[in-house]
Order: structure tokens, then C-alpha cells, then sequence
């Protein structure tokens, strides 16, 4: 019999690829998604949209305005950066604390379907700088997650959090899903969409792109014209 997993499900090529990893590894999962504010709001759609095709077996989005403290590229009104030498600074697409709110939100989940198990596709190879996708993170986070619950005080379980990609290069994570059947074309990565168009100049663009290349396969995502 099949064991629940909460898979936090932004609709982009790394979550998409934890979710059929997930299910490789013999887990039901359960997806979670956020409307949080984010200007890249085309993701949302496209996560409602694909949920079940990818294989979730319920899909909840969660609402959260991080607009009202802004702080972020990707919440407030600041230009996304474009065509830049990625290097492992924060940037200001990073928006302050989002993983441990995400996290929290899908451990409260966890505990009312009594799962021990949370995928998140957080990378400390190809990333941009975020301190929240480090395995010290990681760490703090599970530890955290059994020491604030029910659950884990009474010892009924213990939480994991599951980072299938930590050490995993972009290109690795696109070959990961291509062996377990991914669709990319049901994913969108883009910071800063035209659209439903990816602007392919953005930090999250560049290394889907990069990625793409060196596994020799073509994005199916759309990108804006001239952008390859």
C-alpha cells in the first residue's frame, strides 16, 4: 500500500520532477501550492491546470500575501534581473523566509493526513544564492518539524524532509525526470513571463536553459521569440 507524501508543487521543472520521484520511490503524492503574491503568477495556473496529470492525488493551494512585506523581486514591485553572470550572492529574487513558511504550511498538512514525508525540490548545486535551499536549512527544518508537533512528541513518527535534487546540476534533475517519464512541457520555471511566454533572461530562465543544453534535449517551454 501506497504512503501519503506532501509534494510542495510550484508547477516548475524542479517540483515537477520531485513529484514523479516521489511516486517513483512509492509514495501517494499530495501537492501543495501558493498564491503568495508572486508577480510570476503564471506558475499557479499552470500548477492547477497540470496537478493531476503529473500525478498528484489531491492538489491544495494555500493563500498568503508576501506582498504586504515585499522584500523581493518576485513579490514587489523591483525589477527582475535579467542576463546576469549567476554567482552564489542572494539575489533579490529571493523572497525572505519563503521555504520556511512553505514548509510549515505542508508539515501542518502532513500531520492532519498523518504523512511523515515532505518533498521539496530545493538545489545547493544550480541555484541562485537562496540560504533557504542549503542542507543546513534542510536539517534545521526536520529537526524543527519533530520537536513542534504531536505527531513527533509522541513519537508516533518522525518527519522527513526529502531534497531529492540538493546535489543534483540542473541538467542532472531534467535527466532524472526524463527517466521517469517527466513532460517538461508541463512546466514553467520564468521569474518574469510575458504572458504565458518564459522571458529566457531570467536567473531561474538561464539555468533551465543551461541545463537543457547539456542534457542535448530541447525545452519544450515556450519562450518569448528569439530566445533559444
Amino acid at each position: 500500500m501506497s504512503k501519503k507524501a506532501i509534494v510542495l508543487y510550484s508547477g516548475g521543472l524542479d517540483s515537477t520532477t520531485c513529484m514523479a520521484i516521489a511516486r517513483a520511490e512509492g509514495f501517494e503524492p499530495y501537492a501543495m501550492s501558493f498564491q503568495y503574491g508572486q508577480r510570476h503568477s503564471v506558475e499557479l495556473e499552470k500548477a492547477r491546470e497540470y496537478a493531476p496529470r503529473v500525478g498528484a492525488v489531491e492538489h491544495q493551494v494555500a493563500t498568503i500575501d508576501l506582498r504586504k512585506i515585499g522584500g523581493s523581486a518576485l513579490t514587489a514591485d523591483i525589477e527582475v534581473p535579467k542576463d546576469r553572470e549567476i554567482e552564489d550572492d542572494i539575489p533579490i529574487t529571493y523572497v525572505p523566509a519563503r521555504n520556511t513558511i512553505f514548509l510549515s504550511f505542508a508539515l501542518g498538512w502532513a500531520e492532519v493526513l498523518e504523512s511523515f514525508d515532505i518533498y521539496i525540490g530545493v538545489n545547493a548545486l544550480d541555484y541562485s544564492g537562496y540560504p533557504d535551499c542549503r542542507p543546513e536549512f534542510v536539517e534545521a527544518f526536520e529537526n524543527l518539524a519533530n520537536l513542534a508537533t504531536r505527531a513527533g512528541v509522541e513519537g508516533i513518527g518522525r518527519y522527513r524532509i526529502h531534497t531529492p535534487l540538493l546535489h543534483l546540476t540542473k541538467a542532472d534533475t531534467i535527466r532524472k525526470g526524463l527517466e521517469l517519464g517527466v513532460d517538461y512541457a508541463l512546466t514553467h520555471s520564468c521569474y518574469d513571463p510575458v504572458g504565458d511566454l518564459a522571458c529566457g533572461r531570467c536567473d531561474s530562465c538561464q539555468l533551465r536553459l543551461k541545463g537543457f543544453a547539456e542534457v542535448g534535449v530541447a525545452d519544450p517551454a515556450a519562450y518569448v521569440e528569439g530566445v533559444r
